[in-house]
């Protein structure tokens, strides 16, 4: 923040930004400065707890709001990247690097709170093996299962970010609860019986995303960027609302396939889960959403 952020209202560096970064400060930097504050907070809190490392737990149980900062930070990195993969190497960037005498470049840095997110929970599996049955282990097991939840809906957000062509606006359809990609067959009472003995055969690859309000069906597709990586975007296919669908946990034949049918079995979607466990969660979430 004081060898980049602040060097971009340098008056003797100006002329060295490229135009692509004019006024895109927030955009490379995300909430970078909120996540900088917090941390002058719960440094100071987590260290307290070097003498009494029992009470480290409820440092995270007490931050647990704060700690959501970290899923607005990751729902911007798509942008941030891509705004580093067109001015990365512009002089501005190697003139900070050189003041600064840092091996590593400014998008090394960019990628620590999503790192250290990930961090949080191997120090609390850590600590939770060095204290079974002691003072603090219950409050050890909430503060690992709260940093999971926020790993969770890290996760989940970035995959909506990449949702593409739904014509209303995703942060309306209530809370992400899960996504995941299935195979999926439908079945429609209307139109001809051939499309519906066609369908039977073979299975579309579907992404579906799980929010309070609507089930989303989308097409995963994965393109190459300049730099080789693969990204991954949905492009919207259908989607169903939740008030209005119905739910058969069991599919003869099959234990990892379950069923989820709207407006009185007029279409069926016969989905396959990649294993019984996880069909089972999903269920337990469809459950919780229809009751």
């Amino acid at each position: 923040l004081q060898g980049y952020a602040s060097e971009m209202d340098n008056p003797s560096l100006v002329h060295l930004i490229p135009s692509a970064l004019q006024n895109k400060k927030e955009i490379l930097f995300g909430n970078l400065p909120e996540i900088y504050d917090f941390h002058n907070i719960f440094l100071k809190e987590i260290e307290h707890c070097i003498e009494n490392p029992e009470l480290l737990a409820r440092c995270f149980l007490k931050r647990k709001e704060d700690l959501q900062i970290y899923e607005k930070y990751c729902q911007n990195k798509p942008r941030s990247e891509a705004l580093w993969r067109q001015c990365g190497d512009s002089i501005f960037f190697q003139e900070c690097q050189r003041k600064l005498d840092h091996k590593l470049s400014l998008d090394a840095y960019l990628l620590k709170p999503v790192q250290r997110i990930t961090k949080y929970q191997l120090l609390l599996k850590e600590m939770l093996k060095c204290s079974k049955n002691s003072e603090g282990t219950a409050e050890l097991e909430e503060a690992l299962a709260t940093v999971l939840d926020i790993i969770k809906s890290v996760n989940d957000s970035m995959h909506q970010v990449a949702i593409t062509g739904y014509e209303g606006d995703v942060s309306e359809l209530g809370k992400l609860l899960m996504q995941g990609s299935f195979n999926v067959w439908t079945d429609h009472k209307k139109g001809h019986n051939k499309v519906k003995d066609l369908a039977r055969f073979k299975p579309m690859q579907r992404h579906l995303f799980l929010y309070t309000k609507m089930l989303l069906f989308c097409k995963k597709r994965e393109e190459n960027t300049d730099s080789h990586e693969k990204t991954a975007s949905y492009s919207f296919k259908n989607s169903l609302k939740m008030s209005t669908v119905g739910i058969t946990e069991n599919v003869k034949g099959d234990n990892k396939k379950f069923e989820i049918w709207y407006n009185g079995r007029e279409e069926v979607y016969i989905i396959q889960a990649s294993s019984v466990e996880l069909k089972n969660t999903w269920i337990s979430e469809i459950r919780k959403v229809l009751t």
